[in-house]
């Protein structure tokens, strides 16, 4: 049944933790897509508004051209020639008076015979191969088009935070037209030769890298938060469902242990009454036959004090079980503990001096609690009587066997310890002392302190087993204080 319960918890857990991964990759991937959508909308839109604007300025580069060079050359020349230096210059001046502040880092003219008739860089002047299919198809067709040149990837762009000037050139390729005829009879708009524009928009298309690094951070730091937040969120779903089995199997755990002890508690008690009666008249009886022949040193004598002991262990040992099977209802009397403990050590005191133990009594009386004294003397007897017993099983290991009682009151609880400085709790063993019937000892029943506990607790007090600071068993009751 707990295996069942658990598989099913962990199928639970297992389901939620599959589904909240899942949203969590739906949501990086829906990130990331919106983050590369957004940033292509933004480079094409920059890049749309480059070609106009290049576009623009081609044409009124044509213009100028046309105007300020083309028709005063063939009115003073009859005929453009760019080999002669003055028209060259001429020409240079007006290309460059109007792409001025204009970010425009070369122009080129084609001739008809596909070499640079014109450059502002003039090595270049008279250099064929340099025209492409776009200036080809330019001069046949008269089609306008645009090529971008990036040495810029996606990814070097997001990591590269400033891009180093003529990173990206967009490339304008547009047809050199008369705007009239120069010649009677023919048409206006005769293709002149082709211009190439080419101008450095690196700092237009910077601004799109920061705005897509700004999108795909967001993006990225969304996602983490909403990883660490499902994280966090399974984690704790995880340790409260691992709590809740642990504290479901140690609550059946228990139920189980109650009703074995239960039953077996009913079973005990039942065999002690029917011993009890009997066991009270042999030990009475050999009692009273030991008195009568207590002056006798012969085998009668020994055994009749071996019958008479033996009756009396036995006849304790069926006391606890029904002490254990059959707790009463304690009292709620008010009761001051430092009265409970003298009365212990006054019993046991003989005790204490035969096996040579130091006893230290640190409290003042006052340590009033509610409840039953006789089962309170009960529990701190059973105490005392463990120390004194684990003393004397240790007798030889320890130099300077000692007890030390401490007991003080506070406004929240009433603390009582009880030190020794015995061998203390067994590691192995600590977790199942308080268990009925598990005992380490050759004649013990294993009640003692598991009655001590049923006593504690029925005080509304707490046991604790611990060991000492300097070496030995540490057993502490913590009582509420009296109302």
């Amino acid at each position: 049944m707990k295996e069942t319960a658990r598989s099913d918890s962990d199928q639970s857990l297992g389901l939620v933790k599959f589904l909240s991964w899942s949203s969590l990759a739906l949501i990086l991937l829906v990130n990331l897509f919106l983050s590369i959508f957004l940033s292509n909308y933004a480079r094409q839109d920059v890049l749309a508004k480059q070609r106009k604007f290049a576009l623009l300025l081609a044409e009124n580069l044509n213009h100028q051209i046309y105007q300020r060079f083309t028709l005063p050359t063939v009115i003073g020349f009859g005929r453009v020639d760019l080999g002669q230096p003055a028209q060259y210059d001429r020409l240079e001046k007006t290309i460059l008076s109007t792409i001025h502040s204009f970010h425009v880092n070369e122009v080129r003219i084609y001739g008809f015979d596909k070499k640079v008739s014109f450059s502002t860089d003039r090595e270049l002047v008279g250099q064929s191969g340099y025209a492409g299919e776009a200036i080809i198809e330019a001069m046949d067709q008269g089609t306008s088009s645009f090529q971008l040149v990036s040495r810029v990837g996606f990814l070097s762009g997001i990591f590269n935070l400033h891009l180093k000037s003529g990173s990206v050139i967009l490339r304008t390729i547009y047809p050199l037209r008369t705007e009239r005829s120069l010649v009677p009879g023919n048409p206006e708009g005769v293709i002149m030769g082709v211009l190439e524009l080419s101008q450095d928009i690196t700092e237009d298309y910077q601004k799109v890298v920061d705005f897509q690094r700004i999108i795909v951070v967001t993006s990225l730091g969304s996602a983490l938060l909403l990883f660490v937040m499902l994280r966090m969120i399974i984690s704790r779903a995880g340790r409260i469902n691992d709590q809740r089995i642990q504290e479901r199997e140690q609550l059946e755990r228990e139920l189980q242990q109650q009703e074995k002890l239960a039953g077996m508690g009913r079973m005990v008690a039942g065999i002690a009454h029917e011993i009890r009666n009997p066991l009270g008249i042999i030990r009475s009886t050999a009692e009273l036959l030991l008195k009568r022949n207590k002056d006798s040193d012969g085998v009668n004598a020994k055994l009749l004090s071996a019958i008479f002991d033996e009756s009396k262990r036995l006849s304790k040992t069926v006391g606890d079980f029904l002490d254990y099977a059959r707790p009463k209802s304690p009292r709620q009397d008010p009761v001051d503990l430092a009265t409970v403990l003298d009365q212990a050590l006054t019993f046991l005191e003989p005790k204490c001096e035969e096996q040579g133990v130091a006893v230290t009594r640190d409290y003042a009386p006052g340590l009033v609690v509610r409840g039953d004294k006789d089962l309170l003397y009960r529990a701190v007897y059973n105490v005392l009587s463990n120390a004194l017993e684990s003393l004397a099983e240790d007798k030889e290991k320890a130099r300077d066997p000692a007890i030390v009682i401490s007991a003080a009151a506070s406004a929240k609880a009433v603390l009582l310890t009880v030190a020794d400085s015995g061998p203390g709790f067994s590691p192995e063993n600590k977790d199942r002392l308080l268990d009925p019937f598990f005992t380490t000892k050759d004649a013990g029943t294993g009640l003692g302190l598991a009655i001590v506990r049923n006593i504690v607790e029925s005080h509304n007090a707490v046991l604790g087993l611990d060991d000492a600071p300097g070496g030995g068993a540490l057993v502490t009751m913590t009582f509420p204080p009296a109302a």
